[in-house]
């Protein structure tokens, strides 16, 4: 991105609790990306409301694998990639970053070729026109707009969730089978059962969000003049790892959310109506049009268009930046494109791989739900690097990661593990 203006900076201490959020709102919000909605949709049409339980174990989880990655960034002044590096073979790293690579390129054709159906339900046009469309659209805006003025839009774009807050109130609820899908679910032990679980934690866990938290920290080091990586500036560890807390929290709190009410929404709609397999981005948000009515039909297909608008750049900008830094290349949003070519170069080769895929006739639903499942099974061992990272002198210096988000961290790392395992077992057995 260019970046002719000169970046803004508040004081310390006089930002609103809005200029507090940023990365990890962000984050969090694009957790909830098209990919995300298809899981949760089809977690909502199949098993109904027995899946509620999900995100809230979720939620602090997320807490701890997030806010190790963005103490990462925030304290080496190094994203994911640089810091793997100081202490993994090589070709450890090198795979990371290709799974990195290949899972979020897969997510890029997915989600563009969601948004593109669900523009074609509101609009006349053809739905693989209006994936290609977006696809430009965003490596436009991520290239020719400042980093600062874009990192604005992306949370404003974050309000476009509460879409499907919109979408539960149309509809009528059971609150109390809901209740019960918390604190009392029926677990099952089947394939189709394991496999949803996996994707959603897969969806909600996801390997870009590490990368991408991180690289944001470093970029706000870069943006804000008076910020110093917090190795070099200790004295500023106090506000900056208090701000990291309050946005982490919020912004895996805020996704965690939005994802409840999407589970809820499809079982109050889909699964109530017999509508237990969704098959398309389409067909979920066309079913929601005689069973809830036009309102939570539009919101559906809204939704679905601004998430991806703000998952985009997520995607496309965390497998770059992690490439960018294998090859020792100048890399960040905030460089303008003469600064950054080959950055941009990679960007936009991961934005028109994903743009083909979109219109190669991939099932949207099974992709993006694959996804999900690809994720799980390979955030085990970028967990591993970023808690041996987050928890190493060498690497942190004196701001290592306490106790308590250690133990979270390491937690959510045993809970993907188990549930890649599960996966297994079910389909050998």
């Amino acid at each position: 991105m260019t970046s002719s203006a000169t970046p803004d900076a508040s004081p310390a201490g006089s930002d609103s609790w809005w200029e507090k959020l940023g990365p990890g709102l962000i984050t969090g919000a694009a957790d909830d990306d098209p990919s995300g909605i298809a899981t949760y949709t089809q977690a909502g049409a199949q098993f109904g409301y027995a899946l509620g339980w999900t995100v809230v174990l979720t939620w602090p989880l997320m807490v701890g694998i997030q806010l190790a990655s963005a103490r990462i960034g925030r304290v080496t002044g190094k994203n994911l990639t640089e810091t793997f590096t100081r202490f993994c073979p090589g070709w450890i790293v090198v795979s990371l970053v290709l799974l990195l690579v290949v899972a979020n390129v897969i997510n890029l054709g997915a989600d563009l070729s969601a948004m593109g159906e669900a523009t074609a339900l509101v609009l006349p046009g053809p739905a693989a026109a209006y994936a290609v469309g977006f696809g430009v659209v965003s490596l436009l805006l991520q290239v020719f707009v400042s980093y600062a003025q874009y990192v604005r839009v992306l949370k404003w774009l974050t309000l476009s969730l509460f879409a499907y807050v919109g979408v539960v109130l149309a509809v009528e609820v059971d609150w109390a089978a809901a209740a019960r899908g918390i604190f009392a679910p029926a677990l099952q032990w089947n394939r189709e059962f394991v496999t949803t679980v996996v994707a959603i934690l897969g969806t909600t866990i996801s390997p870009y969000l590490f990368f991408w938290q991180a690289s944001q920290e470093v970029e706000e080091i870069r943006r804000v003049p008076e910020d110093q990586p917090l190795r070099r500036a200790p004295e500023q560890a106090r506000r900056q790892l208090r701000r990291l807390r309050i946005d982490t929290v919020a912004g895996m709190g805020f996704s965690n959310l939005i994802a409840f009410f999407m589970i809820t929404a499809a079982a109050a709609t889909l699964h109530a109506h017999g509508h237990a397999r969704i098959d398309t981005t389409a067909q979920a948000a066309a079913a929601l049009r005689p069973i809830a009515g036009d309102a939570a039909f539009l919101l559906f297909a809204l939704g679905i268009v601004g998430t991806g608008m703000l998952a985009l750049p997520v995607l496309a900008g965390s497998a770059a930046d992690a490439v960018a830094s294998w090859f020792h290349l100048r890399k960040g949003l905030s460089l303008t494109l003469s600064q950054g070519r080959s950055f941009y170069g990679i960007l936009a080769a991961a934005m028109a791989i994903g743009t083909l895929i979109s219109i190669s006739g991939l099932d949207p639903i099974a992709a993006l739900v694959g996804a999900a499942v690809i994720n799980a099974v390979i955030s085990v061992p970028v967990m591993v690097a970023v808690m041996i990272a987050a928890s190493s002198p060498k690497v942190m210096g004196g701001i290592v990661l306490p106790r308590k988000w250690k133990l979270l961290g390491w937690l959510a790392t045993a809970a993907m593990a188990a549930a890649s395992l599960a996966l297994l077992a079910t389909s050998v057995l």
